[in-house]
């Protein structure tokens, strides 16, 4: 591998010979950037993987519906100009996991079908034994995930996770805790996720929070946009209020309409996370309008602009966001879903850039 000089030199030859004003480029790459690998500072790890969606599938492909749009975007970004001069890569989309996602897919809805006709699973051999499958596939799913974060952050790379379901980053932060004594989680979801084992799946998209919640270095979770959620759910939160905090839907906009002003609760909620930030963005935390074929969307939610200031907000505090995923986009055929996905997925990466100090110089 080069030198962090020889990829300076290489990365500033090509910012050299770039015209950002110019036509987006299909190159296969984002926003048709002309960074590889090796000298982008940002990469974007894409995990084409939605085996147990209980709603709607096709966030698999996802991944590469965001990489498809991302050539209409323009490149300015008035929080951070000339981010795109600190290099952002987007890995190739490995179809071998795309196809073993699909496949595991297949086995997944034959069994959440049997669940949901009333099917015993303690009184079914053959569906226990597709039980064990799947969560075997779960568990190298996120071994691999892991192992692809761990590697690139051994070369310094900051990284987003482009997924697919939401089970898909626990790998990504089971290595940051490889890393990091301590640090907390914003999520941003229509959901809790917090279930234990649903549907049986161990790794389920439901499920993320309740796993991610026994890595100790975890030391907080708050949670926004929350409106569809069970019993289960909300006692686990209860039973833990030092470490889970939710802000649930209903209890936002009550506040925002009896007059509590947006950037008063954005600092309220900053101010119960530690220095070091994760930032979990389901997308369908956002209003449906804005992702209507995500895997479970949900009424309500946070309209564009009260994200993106809750991000921005975050990174003005002073807190250093360790990394990010962004799942559940809608797949390929859904072009405004992924329009809205590239368009988040480039501003948590500039954002997260910025608050590690990256310079695009």
């Amino acid at each position: 591998m080069k030198n962090n000089a020889s990829r300076h030199q290489i990365r500033a030859a090509k910012i050299a010979q770039f015209d950002p004003n110019s036509v987006g480029l299909t190159n296969n790459r984002f926003i048709g950037l002309p960074f590889a690998e090796e000298e982008a500072q940002f990469v974007f790890l894409p995990v084409p993987w939605d085996v147990t969606t209980s709603f709607t599938a096709g966030t698999a492909y996802g991944p590469q519906n965001i990489l498809d749009a991302s050539v209409q975007l323009d490149l300015y970004d008035p929080d951070f100009p000339d981010a795109w001069k600190i290099g952002h890569y987007f890995r190739p989309i490995d179809p071998r996991w795309l196809s073993l996602s699909q496949q595991y897919r297949n086995q997944s809805e034959l069994y959440i079908q049997f669940l949901e006709s009333g099917g015993q699973i303690q009184q079914d051999q053959a569906m226990q034994s597709v039980l064990k499958k799947l969560n075997e596939a779960g568990e190298i799913q996120t071994q691999r995930v892991k192992k692809a974060c761990t590697d690139l952050l051994d070369q310094e790379k900051l990284v987003g996770l482009i997924g697919g379901d939401h089970s898909c980053p626990l790998g990504y932060l089971q290595a940051l805790a490889d890393r990091n004594a301590a640090f907390g989680v914003l999520q941003i979801d229509a959901h809790m996720d917090l279930r234990n084992a649903y549907e049986g799946f161990q790794y389920s998209h439901a499920s993320i929070f309740h796993e991610a919640l026994r890595i100790p270095q975890i030391n907080k979770l708050v949670q926004v946009g929350i409106r569809d959620y069970c019993e289960e759910e909300l006692q686990r939160a209860k039973a833990d209020p030092q470490r889970i905090h939710v802000l649930f839907e209903q209890d936002r906009m009550d506040m925002l309409y009896a007059g509590k002003n947006w950037a008063v609760i954005c600092q309220e909620l900053i101010q119960k996370l530690p220095p070091n930030v994760y930032v979990s963005f389901d997308i369908d935390g956002l209003d449906p309008s804005l992702c209507p074929n995500t895997g479970t969307p949900v009424p309500g939610g946070l309209s564009w602009n009260e994200a993106i200031f809750l991000l921005r907000q975050l990174v003005d505090s002073g807190r250093r966001i360790l990394g990010f995923d962004l799942c559940e986009t809608g797949g390929s055929g859904n072009a405004w879903d992924g329009n809205v996905g590239a368009r988040l997925a480039y501003k948590m990466a500039n954002l997260c850039a910025k608050s590690n100090g990256i310079s695009a110089k």
